[in-house]
């Protein structure tokens, strides 16, 4: 295989380390985040542990090995002893997923997919986060369909991640109310997400600014139409991260900010499906859903 580490690749930025390139890259295809490398996933119709490590080629043609056992051979366990979680903003991105588990001296073996789903759509959390910028946040649209990075968290780094989360609910979306299709055309039978506790950010229209842009159109954007933003925090992008990931009280204020000036929509949908106290189901106890893993044509 040829060099996969995130800096050959280009995956190698860490957003909370540069606040102005959120989200980051995210992946873009399946792979195993091992260490400071991407392993390639060699796609099959079948359950995610079974699909192959890299790609068979002329120079190495001898037999691939699974996933399940190449987390085995790194001491981890296995994909059905993992919980699936979809990413709506930088945990889709390796190198902001490395960074949290290296921080935390964690083990970096994480699969990554990109994955289909239905009826959820990316805006802007009504907050402003700790590194400065303003992170993603799901809504529910009911026809919407959107290609999300799902990766396979063990216990430990389930518990990580959440603990990173300060400002969001972990939900879990059940896969016959939010089909999540896997390249595979394995129907999910469910997956984790995590749900802003602020809502959403909404623009002059009210209708939920859409996510995945770029950070700095955001923020000025953000600073065009508020006065008291520009006050507090502004007068440019650059500015904004500067001061509010240097203070507790400007982030907490300009959050505020958002809610006094009717900017955004709680996101009481997603109610139903908040998780935070629940044992977390793994992969194995979330099966595929009628028979979407027959092969593929």
């Amino acid at each position: 295989m040829k060099d996969r580490t995130l800096e050959a690749l280009g995956l190698a930025d860490v957003p909370a380390e540069q606040p102005l390139i959120y989200p980051g890259r995210p992946v873009a295809e399946p792979g195993l985040l091992a260490g400071g490398e991407l392993l390639p996933l060699r796609v099959r119709p079948r359950r995610l542990g079974a699909w192959y490590i890299g790609r068979r080629t002329d120079r190495h043609p001898g037999p691939a090995q699974q996933l399940d056992q190449a987390l085995s051979a790194l001491g981890q366990v296995g994909t059905g002893q993992r919980h699936p979680v979809v990413a709506v903003g930088s945990n889709a991105s390796p190198a902001q997923v490395r960074n949290k588990l290296i921080r935390l001296g964690l083990p970096v073996a994480v699969p990554m997919v990109p994955v289909r789903v239905r009826g959820i759509a990316v805006g802007y959390s009504a907050h402003i986060g700790r590194a400065g910028y303003v992170a993603a946040a799901p809504y529910l649209v009911r026809d919407a369909v959107t290609t999300l990075v799902v990766s396979w968290l063990d216990a430990a780094q389930l518990k990580a991640v959440d603990d990173t989360e300060i400002h969001y609910h972990r939900a879990i979306l059940p896969g016959d109310r939010f089909p999540l299709t896997m390249p595979s055309g394995e129907r999910l039978g469910g997956a984790y997400i995590y749900v802003s506790v602020h809502g959403v950010l909404v623009g002059p229209d009210g209708r939920p600014r859409p996510g995945g842009g770029d950070q700095r159109e955001l923020i000025a954007a953000l600073l065009q139409d508020s006065a008291r933003l520009r006050e507090l925090l502004g007068p440019d992008p650059q500015t904004w991260v500067l001061r509010a990931a240097a203070d507790r009280e400007l982030r907490e204020q300009g959050t505020r900010i958002f809610g006094e000036e009717g900017r955004l929509l709680p996101q009481t949908d997603f109610l139903p499906y908040v998780d935070d106290s629940a044992e977390p189901r793994l992969y194995d106890e979330l099966p595929p859903l009628g028979d979407s893993l027959s092969p593929l044509a």
